[in-house]
């Protein structure tokens, strides 16, 4: 790793946030990264969790991923709590809820815990660095525009995870706004938002519930990896495949028979290389090589140099839409 800030104390960082100033030691040596994802059965952190166990192989250290059996933010502080009493250096969450997790993070940074966030965002001010999988406008962007091509216009629904959910609801938000100010879209009709709350069975359940509420309906976009095979499933065994066409985020292994007969596409990314980057930079920052201001830069192995932007968001690169053409560069 390549130190890019001079501290004016070798050994000790300060973390500002709302609760205060909390020191912190600059550790000499590899640090304890405690990943905490939304839901503990769900293989897209699993395959997160593979990319950082393969960064401490690189670097050193110690992962230990832990995570709640139901999706909520309640569940995670109790999770927040155990690493914080396991001594871990790094918590790495993917937030449930943005601000219902913040004070308990918070305590955690109080008790000399650095804090960051990847793939779905918590409060800026209860962690320092936000890995992102890609550029949130993006992808919102990229869903849309992938339902656009897949129905031209006509009704269509969204099926998100939680209600709470930071990721989904900032993407949610983009694409009304974008529907509302450019005429490309003026063609499509939202009808609903509809909630799997990250369960399998709910998700096919709200799909058939949304297919016999709008006999006219086109499409779904699901923007949530355990979301769009359910919905997938749920429409084959329904005799629906391919008349409500589907897209949104998920594995593109998990739906790629789907994606091959152009009933579905997909955005996605490296998986595995969230998980590497975030551990990467739990690392620089637990050591004091990066502070979380922007401008920073760190180097994170295979992957090569980043840089700190506003915020302390860090971008893993753009996403791809999944289609037939495409689709064998994905492996997850």
């Amino acid at each position: 790793m390549t130190k890019t800030t001079l501290l004016a104390s070798a050994c000790t960082a300060v973390l500002l946030s709302t609760g205060g100033a909390f020191a912190q030691e600059c550790l000499d040596g590899p640090a304890t990264v405690g990943f905490l994802p939304k839901l503990d059965t769900d293989p897209y952190f699993q395959v997160a969790g593979e990319g950082a166990q393969e960064a401490q192989g690189e670097i050193g250290g110690e992962v230990i991923q832990s995570a709640p059996s139901q999706a909520t933010a309640e569940a995670q502080i109790e999770f927040i709590n155990n690493l914080v009493a396991q001594q871990v250096d790094v918590i790495a969450i993917s937030g449930n809820d943005a601000n219902a997790v913040a004070p308990a993070l918070k305590r955690a940074a109080a008790n000399g815990v650095r804090v960051i966030s990847y793939d779905s965002d918590v409060a800026a001010d209860a962690r320092t660095l936000f890995i992102n999988q890609a550029k949130g406008e993006s992808l919102a962007s990229m869903m849309l525009q992938s339902m656009s091509e897949m129905i031209g216009e006509g009704q269509f629904a969204i099926l998100s995870s939680t209600p709470t959910a930071t990721n989904q609801n900032a993407w949610i938000e983009q694409m009304k706004s974008e529907m509302a100010e450019n005429d490309a879209y003026s063609g499509l009709e939202l009808v609903t938002v509809a909630y799997g709350e990250e369960s399998e069975q709910i998700n096919q359940q709200q799909t058939l519930a949304l297919a016999q509420t709008y006999p006219d309906l086109k499409g779904i976009i699901v923007p949530a990896g355990i979301g769009l095979p359910a919905a997938a499933r749920a429409l084959e065994e329904a005799d629906l495949t391919g008349q409500i066409k589907l897209t949104g985020l998920a594995p593109a292994s998990l739906i790629k028979k789907y994606i091959a007969d152009g009933s579905a596409q997909d955005i996605w990314w490296n998986v595995s290389d969230l998980g590497y980057l975030a551990y990467y930079a739990a690392q620089a920052l637990a050591q004091c090589d990066i502070t979380g201001e922007p401008g920073e830069t760190f180097e994170a192995g295979r992957l090569g140099s980043y840089t700190i932007g506003d915020a302390g968001e860090v971008v893993l690169g753009p996403a791809k839409i999944v289609t037939p053409d495409n689709l064998d560069e994905f492996k997850f």
